[in-house]
């Protein structure tokens, strides 16, 4: 009788980790165990504890867990390798079961289990291979000193209720029975991802309510399974056929990046049939743009023939673009990336306009700070002192050009939510003349913001999809006949929307102006629209925007993602306490992107790592100083891998400074004085080979390292207290805005860092820092 194997997905982040001489013996041994798993020289029996484990010899140290999950039509066993594992470490203990909430197998190992939280229920590990060369007294247990009596952590909670939430039912009473955070991370090391998220859900502070909502439903079978069918169950779990070309993928000691990891949460986002636009929302590093990406895969995986780019995927940035593009194409294939679009937004209204702009007409179109400087000279010229040159230019991108607003008797109807103070009429209609002076002065100048170009952009692009919709009325009306005379008649060419769907990531910094155009290049009657990831506590430029009065509805068809991949609990803590509603004045500061208020509860991390470092220093030399020891000892711990095999460093280690003259300092000080080299980054990534990156805070958007330091975080750098003291009390509104966008980009950097933080700064520290 011949075998089919598979892998658990425990199984195979253990076997990544292995030596890879046992990699290579075990898969000799799946070798011979599909062809005859019954051959004397495996071993293969049945633990005592739960008969549905078998262990089999892989070497002389090594077993391989297996579960056997029923027989083919053909007559082939399947069975299912759920661990492997040490002698040492297989205890009679093991668990396999269908989760009553998945439908999927569980494997539950309470080995990885503190020995405090299994004393609390009365729990002794069997090892299932004794040490027969122990000595009795080796064997003697040691005594045990009584457990202090505390109060559970989940205490709150009954047995019925994490059932219900798919707490695999071996976890339930350890569950209830763990006192602190330390033994409840011991008690889901080893436990299904399901059992993990809700008891940290729990743990966090998340109801009931919530809890089901945003972490069990999205995972629930529907129909409650069948709890001892395993070949049904094997169906619904997500493994990995045993075949040689995943024998090459972790013998070249590259298996995690074989495949890119989806939580079964993001699966079912991914997946799933939306009858217009969903958003999914989450902290950093809760992978959303993992989502977003395996959301273009499957919906390309769905197009039918063809060779136009039916899909887009576009961002904020230009560097971001870059890495999305990279990304998707290590997960699916050319033919399918070839009907994907990737571009920045900014690169998408360029090409609007080019398309609709005659040959040696076009503008020259230019940042911000150039047209405030112009906003500067023209209030100059004007004498004009009521007004401050960066509220009108504000004014004008956010309220004017976002919305459209063409007539002065419009701006006085305009909405100005978050603005800050109200105005009357007669300021309106004083600020609309300085702007009709301000747009003439750079029409003069032959050139326009990005702001004007994204606008006009949405403009044409609106006007073309108004003539796609007027063709299918009349095409309706005539009863679908054909169109071919109407439209040469009418000097049209037949058009049509210009993508089948539209993913968005960082939807959080796109303007007004931005979504009109998005919203004109999709077809709004159609399923699967648009599907956008964002995170407004990440918002870092000044766009705050309402969805559903652009014509983007997403109510009902929002999920968010709590649980992150990337940060410590140790750094999350510190960077949670940046944009926690305590420090905004007791007010939730923060959108959900569509008229409503979102926070971050319930966000967590499984991850632990060193405690971030908080330094002060005297002076701006000396903090600079401090900094370079710090580089070189990271530099120096990051030189060796975990087998003591030298690696470059060079990459996995930078600075994240508030703004571009810091960059310039921070990199001559480095290169002049302690000898380290630098590459700075810049909007195409970064620029040089240096060792170190270094980089203003919003250039780190969307960027992750291993080490990370935050430097100059000092009172009047974070935020610019010059730029936004006077509005504390002449706009309070507008000051919380701005405190709000500088938390936030805090929040931003020090959520690139992926196992350590350093935050220092002179002087006093900015009053945004947890200190």
């Amino acid at each position: 009788m011949t075998a089919r194997l598979s892998l658990y997905r425990k199984a195979e982040q253990e076997l990544y980790k292995l030596d890879r001489s046992v990699k290579a013996q075990f898969y000799d041994f799946c070798h011979v165990f599909r062809n005859k798993p019954d051959q004397p020289g495996l071993k293969l029996k049945k633990l005592k504890g739960d008969s549905r484990i078998w262990s089999a010899r892989v070497n002389d140290s090594y077993r391989a867990l297996l579960t056997p999950a029923g027989v083919d039509a053909d007559g082939t066993e399947s069975w299912l390798v759920i661990a492997v594992r040490h002698r040492k470490d297989v205890y009679e203990e093991l668990q396999v079961a269908v989760n009553r909430v998945t439908g999927e197998i569980e494997f539950v190992d309470l080995a990885v289990v503190g020995d405090s939280a299994l004393r609390r229920v009365g729990i002794t590990l069997t090892p299932a291979e004794p040490d027969q060369g122990a000595s009795r007294t080796e064997a003697e247990p040691t005594p045990e000193e009584p457990l202090p009596v505390r109060t559970p952590l989940l205490a709150a909670y009954s047995v019925d209720q994490l059932r219900d939430l798919g707490v695999a039912d071996q976890l339930v009473e350890l569950a209830l029975a763990v006192s602190d955070s330390d033994e409840l991370d011991q008690l889901v090391e080893g436990a299904p991802l399901l059992s993990k998220d809700v008891l940290y859900g729990l743990a966090a502070g998340m109801s009931i309510d919530e809890v089901r909502k945003e972490i069990t439903q999205p995972v629930e079978l529907g129909q409650a399974p069948d709890l001892g069918d395993f070949a049904a169950a094997l169906s619904r779990t997500k493994v990995t056929a045993v075949d040689d070309d995943v024998q090459a993928a972790i013998d070249q000691g590259d298996f995690r990046a074989w495949k890119v990891f989806l939580h079964p949460t993001q699966e079912r986002i991914v997946h799933r049939h939306y009858t217009g636009p969903a958003r999914v929302s989450g902290g950093p590093g809760t992978g959303k743009t993992i989502v977003a990406l395996h959301r273009v895969k499957h919906l390309a995986e769905q197009l039918p023939p063809g060779s136009n780019k039916a899909i887009l995927l576009t961002t904020f940035t230009k560097n971001l673009t870059t890495d999305l593009r990279l990304r998707l194409a290590s997960l699916i294939e050319p033919e399918l990336l070839a009907r994907v679009e990737i571009a920045h937004i900014d690169q998408l209204a360029a090409r609007v306009l080019g398309e609709n702009t005659a040959p040696g007409r076009g503008r020259q179109r230019v940042y911000d700070h150039v047209a405030l400087n112009e906003m500067r000279q023209l209030l100059a010229e004007l004498d004009e002192r009521d007004w401050e040159p960066e509220f009108l230019l504000e004014e004008w991108e956010q309220v004017i050009l976002g919305q459209s607003v063409p007539t002065r008797s419009a701006y006085f109807q305009a909405r100005r939510a978050g603005r800050g103070r109200s105005l009357t009429r007669p300021e309106r209609n004083h600020i609309w003349k300085i702007v009709e002076q301000f747009t003439a002065r750079l029409d003069k100048l032959g050139v326009e913001t990005w702001g004007q170009a994204s606008e006009r952009a949405a403009r044409f692009e609106m006007e073309r999809a108004a003539k796609i919709e007027d063709r299918r009325a009349y095409k309706e009306e005539v009863d679908g006949k054909d169109l071919l005379h109407r439209d040469n008649s009418s000097g049209m060419r037949y058009i049509n929307y210009r993508y089948r769907h539209i993913v968005v990531d960082e939807a959080q910094d796109l303007s007004p102006a931005h979504w009109k155009m998005l919203r004109a290049m999709v077809d709004p009657k159609s399923d699967n629209d648009m599907f956008i990831a964002g995170d407004t506590h990440q918002r870092i430029y000044d766009h705050q925007v309402a969805l559903g009065a652009l014509g983007v509805h997403i109510r009902g068809r929002s999920s968010r993602l709590t649980l992150s991949y990337r940060t410590t609990k140790e750094i999350l803590a510190k960077a949670l306490r940046v944009v926690e509603p305590a420090t905004l004045g007791g007010k939730v500061g923060y959108d959900d992107l569509d008229d409503g208020t979102d926070d971050l509860a319930g966000y967590r991390s499984v991850l632990h790592g060193p405690t971030p470092a908080f330094t002060p220093h005297r002076t701006w030399d000396e903090e600079l100083a401090g900094l370079a020891a710090t580089l070189t000892a990271w530099r120096e711990e990051l030189s060796t891998d975990e087998n003591g095999s030298p690696r470059d460093p060079s990459g996995h280690i930078a600075v994240c400074v508030a703004d571009r003259d810091l960059v310039n300092q921070t990199m001559y000080y480095l290169t002049t004085k302690a000898g380290i080299t630098c590459a700075e980054l810049t909007k195409d990534g970064p620029s040089g080979d240096g060792e170190i990156h270094v980089g203003t805070m919003h250039r780190f958007k969307g960027l992750e390292y291993q080490r990370l330091a935050i430097v100059a975080a000092s009172d009047g750098i974070i935020p610019r207290t010059q730029a936004i003291a006077r509005y504390r009390t002449e706009d309070p509104v507008r000051y919380g805005r701005e405190l709000r966008k500088a938390r936030s980009l805090l929040f931003v950097a020090t959520t690139r860092a992926r196992d350590a933080l350093s935050i220092s700064w002179h002087g006093k520290p900015s009053p945004c820092l947890p200190v």
